[in-house]
């Protein structure tokens, strides 16, 4: 029964935990039974591939611990998680398909080249051979459908190091036969075949990870899904600056959102939010987002914090408190808003509802006054609302 408390996390690291421990018990039986078959029948080959099983029980214990660590809570010294070890660990399982996949090739062609005679192995060494391939291929599509309703990599990794040894009993259940009816170059130019294959598998493995250490972007199509989605949300005016990265399954998105300037802080933030609430929800794999509410759309002029800044209200305030300390206005302001709208500061001037002034006389007499400011763009003059009763 799945615990309610478990993280989404620590429920993908038991399911793999546990289809890795069956692997575990089929590599162990399976290399067991190779390797005394092979040592029964005087067969080279079929003792290699007993070698090799026990060799994917070494991967299993790597995958087990990476899977573990990998599915951390995030702490202080890894914010964005732990799903980097997966990552690594995939690495690690891609180079050793590599290293599989050559060693396959070369023995055989080496056994070749040496005319290394094999006896007969009879019927029932092949039979043995045909039941450990199937048991190693039934673990392949196990591994594989959980791999992939997982979204792990890992976990795929070591489904393809479980079809590698398919493949390698397969190379050796043919020479078996072949050697059986007296043609043993089968064996070799199978083992060639079988290590083409292979390796092309862990290369794929090698350059899907090296792309996710190097932060590659989820495929176009999928950052323009994400984008119009985002545009669908009722306030929001653009979006720009969005960015992806992979790690172990996982996705981390950034992106700008555009909002009207004029609205208040918290209805921007709360539009944010909605983006975000519906990103999530169309796309599951996404486990960290963050989005930064721009009031105009500033997309590619750079980086704000490296381009001069606009004074903050302290330093406005005291400025205008100078230049207009003097005008009838002045004691009639209860606040000012203040908008950074296109490099410049529009300054909106909320007078008493009370004040005696002409709101356009006194907008041109505040300006005037401020116009040698040259951050400052323009006035506007709001009269506060009066007050409501109180019940």
């Amino acid at each position: 029964m799945t615990n309610i408390e478990d993280s989404p996390a620590q429920q993908k690291a038991r399911d793999a935990r546990r289809v890795t421990l069956l692997a575990i018990w089929v590599d162990g039986i399976v290399g067991l039974v190779k390797l005394v078959t092979g040592i029964i029948v005087g067969s080279a080959a079929l003792i290699a591939d007993g070698i090799h099983s026990f060799s994917d029980l070494v991967t299993d214990g790597f995958v087990l611990a990476a899977t573990h660590y990998g599915s951390q809570d995030p702490d202080h010294d890894h914010p964005y998680g732990h799903g980097r070890i997966e990552t690594l660990a995939t690495l690690f399982l891609g180079s050793v398909l590599i290293f599989v996949a050559g060693a396959i090739a070369w023995s055989s062609i080496e056994r070749l080249i040496a005319g290394a005679e094999i006896p007969p192995p009879g019927v029932w060494a092949m039979l043995i051979a045909l039941l450990a391939l199937l048991a190693k291929e039934a673990l392949f599509h196990l591994t594989m459908r959980v791999a992939r309703r997982l979204g792990s990599k890992l976990l795929e990794a070591n489904a393809w190091h479980s079809r590698s040894d398919v493949l390698s009993t397969g190379v050796v259940l043919v020479g078996l036969v072949g050697t059986q009816l007296g043609h043993g170059w089968l064996d070799t130019l199978a083992a060639v075949i079988v290590g083409l294959l292979v390796g092309k598998v862990g290369w794929d493995l090698l350059w899907e990870s090296g792309r996710e250490l190097v932060d590659t972007a989820l495929p176009v199509p999928q950052q323009e899904a994400m984008r119009e989605l985002a545009l669908g949300v009722p306030g929001v005016a653009g979006v720009h600056d969005l960015r992806t990265r992979q790690s172990a399954g996982r996705t981390m998105l950034d992106l700008h959102v555009v909002v009207s300037p004029r609205i208040s802080v918290s209805e921007g933030h709360e539009i944010g939010n909605e983006v975000s609430r519906r990103l999530r929800q169309a796309f599951p794999a996404l486990t960290d987002l963050t989005f930064h509410v721009d009031p105009e759309d500033d997309a590619g002029e750079g980086d704000p914090s490296r381009l001069p800044g606009l004074p903050l209200r302290p330093e406005v305030e005291r400025a205008l408190a100078w230049r207009w300390a003097e005008l009838p206005a002045w004691s009639w302001i209860r606040d000012l808003e203040l908008h950074y709208l296109e490099g410049a500061v529009t300054v909106v001037a909320c007078l008493d509802e009370h004040a005696p002034l002409d709101s356009r006389e006194t907008t041109e007499r505040l300006e005037a006054a401020a116009a040698d400011l040259d951050w400052f763009s323009h006035l506007e003059i709001r009269r506060l609302a009066p007050l409501s009763p109180s019940s």
